[in-house]
């Protein structure tokens, strides 16, 4: 098990408890301790109940923050993984068609369907002349 999701799992729950706890020792003010003993901090149940909704917001934006991290350092990679290879397939192609002799080179740099027309025989070349019938 991963340590970090287990601590903030805890955390997470250590929040919940304190919440519970204060909840049902205090009805109506809520009285919240300062850290370290330095007095405490009287509010009704409703700003204290948005005070910790928004403790719990935040909180799970910081769990949600290394996964879109993640995801966005991931896919940026990505990105430029591919333009990497493109530039290199490009200066390969510009390599080839440079070594090429002139006629090749117009025969590569043709578009599919000409090559297709220009390599298939005409149907006449291979018909045998017309011969004269005679009656």
């Amino acid at each position: 098990m991963r340590v970090m999701p287990f601590v903030q799992v805890l955390l997470l729950l250590a929040l919940l408890a304190y919440l519970a706890l204060i909840a049902l020792e205090n009805p109506g003010l809520i009285r919240l301790p300062l850290p370290l003993g330095r007095g405490e901090l009287l509010l009704s149940t409703g700003v204290t109940t948005g005070l910790f909704m928004v403790v719990g917001g935040l909180y799970s934006a910081l769990l949600l923050l290394p996964m879109l991290l993640r995801t966005e350092i991931h896919r940026r990679h990505t990105v430029r993984e591919r333009h990497a290879t493109e530039q290199r397939l490009a200066a390969t192609l510009q390599a080839r068609l440079g070594s090429l002799p002139a006629a090749e080179r117009l025969a590569a740099e043709r578009s599919p369907a000409e090559r297709v027309t220009a390599e298939r025989p005409t149907e006449t070349a291979h018909m045998p002349p017309l011969q004269a019938v005679s009656e």
